[in-house]
């Protein structure tokens, strides 16, 4: 029985996204500041900056860079909105966010810029946004 729980807590909709009103700047490929709040793209991670991997954690290889830009560029696609799910240990936002009718953490993936964390994906909620791309 609670594993049938647990499995459903996963199945739960997820709440409709909220406008985002604050000014927003891209801090990495999966993190961004809104006004105060920073955020954590759900479910994915992209390279490091330099000096930035800790040691003896094994980093999402490629460039940081590009990934950085191309969050910058899915931005512009439309007003962002989000899906706040948590909080991690940084105090950080975890959130699904959009821009327009785009999944930043979909495009991300897409884009080739980022790797699917499944651990990371509370809810699975990104797992249930773009299925196709978390299977890869």
């Amino acid at each position: 029985m609670l594993i049938l729980a647990l499995a459903c807590a996963a199945c739960s909709p997820l709440p409709a996204p909220v406008p985002i009103e604050a000014t927003c700047t891209v801090t990495d490929g999966d993190t961004i500041r809104c006004g105060e709040e920073r955020i954590r793209l759900l479910g994915i991670d992209t390279p490091e900056k330099p000096g930035r991997c800790r040691a003896g954690r094994e980093c999402v290889p490629g460039d940081p860079f590009a990934s950085t830009q191309s969050l910058v560029e899915a931005m512009e696609n439309g007003p962002l909105s989000i899906i706040r799910i948590g909080e991690d240990h940084y105090g950080r936002t975890l959130a699904l966010v959009r821009a327009g009718e785009t999944d930043l953490s979909c495009y991300q993936l897409a884009e080739g810029g980022a790797a699917y964390v499944a651990r990371w994906d509370n809810k699975k909620a990104v797992a249930r946004t773009c299925p196709d791309l978390v299977s890869r």
